[in-house]
């Protein structure tokens, strides 16, 4: 069974039986040089930073991974109330954290 995972405080058409805690995982990410320097003549110029989009993609995602890991060793059966945070750790370094409650279902 994959684990369902939901901004909701529910799963549809399941019963949560059981609370099991705070599930979270959480990425630190520096900029990289490169990219700051393509970032300046965006700025100057205009348009989207892929760069920057990618790497807020793939933290997100490895914080949402590992997040389910804790989960999982929880025991459960899905994580509610999914939350996404960022925040600066310092100049150029952001921590993105996911966050939910783990449950089990019925």
């Amino acid at each position: 069974m994959t684990m369902t995972i939901t901004t909701t405080p529910t799963v549809p058409n399941k019963e949560i039986i059981e609370i099991l805690g705070l599930a979270r995982g959480s990425t630190v990410r520096a900029k990289h040089i490169g990219r700051d320097l393509l970032a300046i003549f965006k700025h100057i110029f205009g348009g989207e930073i892929l760069a920057y989009t990618e790497l807020q993609e793939q933290s997100r995602n490895q914080a949402i991974e590992r997040m389910k890991a804790e989960a999982k060793s929880l025991g459960a059966d899905a994580v509610v109330n999914v939350r996404l945070t960022t925040a600066m750790i310092m100049q150029g370094t952001a921590e993105i954290l996911a966050y939910g409650t783990a449950v089990k279902l019925k």
